[in-house]
């Protein structure tokens, strides 16, 4: 398989980079707000265009703060620095409206010592004379590309030359992998397992909550299989969402863990469960997600400290019990490699299938174990199952009366099924369906069966009248002829 060009977008804090990854994306992937800093990691997405298949890499700003006085600037800009580096095209994105200022006269000097393809966009020509883009020749790196990103203005013009020199796509593209979305509260360490996760310092890690604002796809490969792992916001409490940016983070979180086949939920063992854990954890099982739940920093715990936390796992973590639990340490490595086999077998049980007839078997084989209880003095009968769905697994179970069914024997039912198929970390969806009688409340008479099987009788016994009467007739005539004889 032939590995897809890889396109970074660079340049200062807010000239537009996330906008022309939309528009090259054709997505809301990235987060876009009049904000600066806004994009703190690299973000990763798939364009197609003309045939044509790329990877975008969108980054954060970069040639300012950039001092080493350790501040949050600095990574992001290692991140930008780290992105140039593994591209094989650059788009250099400029403000048209504010013109060359040092910054990007600092970065024009290191695109030249690269050697690689770069293609220089004016961005927010909207209200600008082109003319003003003129300046830009000054950074010796070749034509600017005027563009008005935000109204997909000049887009067209630069994918032209952007994808000349690629290969059409062939048809023995790797699929996409499979997706992980790490999620948790602020600074409970998910960008920390990311990187572990990943074996480099792919995520921004920082020690202040909220670092991570959008969620970051990133695609990557480990002993032969795919995967996408999806680093997203943390989801604080309603209350503290304040600034519009989070707002659009949590929704970025959860388009997440839709997007995701399998969620890692992480917890900071140093804090205990919080309300907020059980929140975002129900929120993925409504979600119908597969789960893996990992509590970091357990390292660092006191024995005392353990027994409370699994104390108060086994107290509230009952209604997930077929989740899997981990105590890891990101930070250290701790336990993270346990993590694989409890994915893979949290995603094989969300994609699991079996025949009807194999579905009704188990079921009344349960059913004859604990039949279900009489209802209006008649007994509830769940005559057959199937399968009606994947992703989470939905099994439909067919009988008479099933509304009537307590809530203690659907969870039987689904435990027998879970214990059957060995099913571990997905949610399991038990849907009963009635059994209707289409002639229940109709008279015998008013039955359209009986109606046509009386109409039947009646032209039977006309006909059987006629034939006797014939056969009659038939014998008079020849009685008669012999006697005229």
């Amino acid at each position: 398989m032939s590995l897809k060009p890889v396109v970074a977008l660079i340049g200062r804090p807010n000239v537009g980079k996330s906008t022309i990854f939309n528009q090259l994306t054709k997505s809301r992937q990235a987060l876009v707000a009049d904000l600066s800093g806004l994009t703190r990691d690299r973000q990763y997405g798939d364009a197609t265009y003309e045939g044509k298949s790329f990877v975008v890499v969108d980054t954060g700003g970069i040639g300012e703060a950039d001092d080493g006085s350790g501040n949050i600037d600095d990574y992001m800009s290692a991140q930008s620095h780290t992105a140039i580096n593994e591209a094989d095209i650059i788009v250099f994105v400029l403000d048209a409206r504010a013109g060359i200022v040092g910054a990007d006269a600092e970065i024009a000097k290191e695109l030249h010592s690269l050697g690689k393809p770069v293609y220089v966009v004016a961005n927010k020509i909207d209200g600008v004379h082109e003319a003003a883009t003129a300046e830009f020749f000054a950074l010796g790196l070749g034509e600017p590309y005027p563009m008005a990103a935000s109204h997909g203005k000049g887009v067209t013009n630069l994918l032209d030359d952007l994808t000349s020199d690629m290969p059409e796509d062939t048809a023995d593209d790797a699929p996409d992998g499979l997706k992980l979305a790490v999620i948790g509260r602020p600074n409970v360490g998910k960008s920390t397992l990311v990187n572990r996760l990943l074996g480099e310092e792919r995520v921004v890690v920082y020690d202040m909550p909220g670092t991570t604002r959008d969620s970051i796809y990133i695609p990557y490969e480990r002993n032969g299989k795919n995967y996408v792992l999806i680093d997203t916001a943390g989801v604080r409490r309603r209350g503290r969402i304040g600034e519009k940016v989070e707002k659009f983070s949590v929704i970025k979180a959860l388009q997440a863990i839709k997007d995701a086949h399998v969620v890692i939920a992480v917890i900071d063992a140093s804090e205990g469960i919080v309300d907020q854990d059980l929140h975002m954890i129900g929120y993925a099982i409504d979600a119908g997600r597969a789960m893996v739940v990992a509590i970091n920093k357990w390292d660092g715990l006191s024995d005392e400290q353990k027994d409370y936390v699994k104390m108060e796992l086994d107290r509230r973590f009952g209604f997930i019990d077929y989740v899997k639990v981990h105590f890891i340490s990101a930070l250290h490595g701790t336990g993270v490699g346990n993590l694989y086999p409890s994915i893979h077998r949290a995603y094989e049980s969300s994609q699991f299938k079996v025949s009807t007839s194999r579905l009704t078997q188990i079921l009344q084989d349960a059913v004859t174990a604990h039949p279900p209880p009489m209802s209006g003095g008649r007994r509830i009968k769940l005559r057959y199952a199937h399968l009606g769905g994947h992703n989470p697994p939905v099994i439909v179970i067919h009988g008479n009366q099933t509304g009537s069914l307590p809530k203690s024997y659907e969870r039987y039912l689904e435990n027998e099924f879970r214990k059957v198929f060995k099913l571990e970390g997905t949610p399991l969806n038990v849907e009963f369906k009635l059994n209707k009688n289409p002639f229940a409340g109709k008279s015998a008479s008013a039955n359209p069966k009986g109606r046509r099987i009386q109409s039947k009788s009646k032209t039977k016994g006309k006909a059987d009248g006629k034939k006797h009467r014939s056969k009659s007739a038939y014998s008079t005539k020849k009685s008669s002829k012999h006697s005229t004889k």
